[in-house]
């Protein structure tokens, strides 16, 4: 290591809301006195996941490490104005607690029982309702071909993605933290430790601890280290439609064909993952969005299930990218065991803005105390990336 070079305690891969959260975190550990560096390709940040999402958060998952992450970025979000208040100007999150709605078919009724199971253990506020109690509780719901369903009665809804990753941002730099635009294109290693990062520009930086919090880049970067991560990018489209029906009570909806919908200022947006077979690798510069699927998916299930959607007006569409898990579609996170101090946070599959909070303070937890602390995360870790054992999470919207 060159005596001018920069050392830096830990370097973050990344800043977006998952490396500004561990960023933040970790500036606020009263046990931490080292200095943090956040390495981010754009400041804008135009094209990231956290700025081009739904910027939702539930509770119901089929996994219990996702439940008590996205329970724990409740938690979060319920005092945050509070937390990430920098000279008394809070974020500003507007976090409306609307709930999701899981819709399910005959076929489709056992999973959601099953999930409901798990989702009450972990002790999350939800509710089985059967077909006669949608159509109260729903009247403007088309409720014929359905089972059942299962709504978020608290901690559930959506919130200002951007004022979220602006608030770890402006907390972590107020607390020391140093941002700098740039990109890591590789970690370098000595044995079995990472030693520095070296920048695209061909500059060097030391670092204790490397954070790999990359995204849709995860991959490659881990690559440098030589490490297989089984992430890809995967586009996902938004459409923003607005129709004279009247909505009341709706929260998030999820109907059993995937096609999901949530209302949005004065209209409402909507989306589906497409097949997994129609769904390749996206290149990074790809956001043009698949207006044949609004026309031929989206719209058509948006009218079936609700009849007053039949004259809804499309007004505007995106897309964006999911950094996706392959192995099991839920994030990789923690050390690699041939690199200890080389800690992950990818993968997150579309989970990433709700999850931000419980993993930011699980990793920022993990560098000063060697360990899960606050929540136990070692079944979503590498191990069984490592055995190809995958730890399916069943409900994926």
């Amino acid at each position: 290591m060159s005596p001018s070079q920069a050392v830096f305690d830990v370097v973050i891969a990344g800043g977006a809301v998952v490396g500004s959260a561990v960023a933040c975190f970790l500036a606020s550990h009263p046990r931490f006195a080292g200095r943090v560096l956040v390495v981010e390709r754009d400041p804008s940040y135009r094209d990231c996941a956290t700025t081009r999402s739904a910027a939702s958060i539930r509770h119901q998952f089929s996994t219990p490490e996702n439940i008590r992450l996205s329970m724990a970025g409740t938690a979060f979000l319920r005092q945050a104005e509070e937390l990430l208040a920098v000279d008394g100007q809070a974020p500003g999150l507007s976090f409306r607690e609307q709930g999701y709605l899981f819709l399910a078919g005959a076929a489709g009724l056992a999973t959601l029982q099953a999930n409901h199971a798990v989702q009450r253990a972990e002790g999350a506020e939800v509710a089985l309702l059967d077909r006669q109690a949608l159509a109260l509780r729903f009247p403007w719901l088309h409720v014929d071909d359905l089972a059942g369903g299962s709504l978020g009665l608290a901690g559930e809804g959506w919130l200002d993605a951007h004022a979220l990753l602006q608030g770890f941002k402006r907390r972590a730099q107020s607390l020391g933290v140093v941002y700098r635009q740039g990109a890591v294109a590789a970690f370098e290693r000595s044995g079995g430790r990472i030693t520095s990062v070296r920048l695209a520009g061909g500059e060097r930086i030391g670092c204790g601890w490397a954070v790999n919090a990359a995204g849709t880049g995860a991959a490659a970067l881990a690559a440098s280290a030589g490490i297989e991560l089984p992430v890809r990018a995967r586009k996902r489209c938004v459409f923003h439609f607005r129709s004279p029906a009247g909505l009341p009570g709706c929260g998030l909806v999820v109907d059993p064909s995937g096609v999901w919908f949530r209302p949005e200022g004065a209209g409402f947006i909507g989306g589906v993952a497409p097949p997994e077979h129609e769904d390749p690798d996206v290149a990074p510069d790809d956001f043009d969005v698949d207006h044949a699927l609004f026309d031929e998916v989206v719209w058509p299930t948006l009218a079936a299930r609700v009849p007053g959607f039949e004259a809804l007006r499309l007004l505007s569409s995106w897309a964006g990218h999911y950094d996706v898990n392959l192995l099991d579609a839920n994030v990789i996170v923690g050390p690699h065991p041939a690199l200890p101090n080389l800690l992950f946070a990818n993968g997150f599959s579309g989970h990433g803005l709700q999850q931000s909070p419980g993993v930011g303070r699980a990793l920022a937890e993990w560098i000063v105390d060697g360990g899960w602390q606050s929540i136990d995360l070692h079944a979503l870790g590498w191990q069984r990336v490592i055995e190809g054992r995958p730890l399916k999470e069943q409900a994926v919207v």
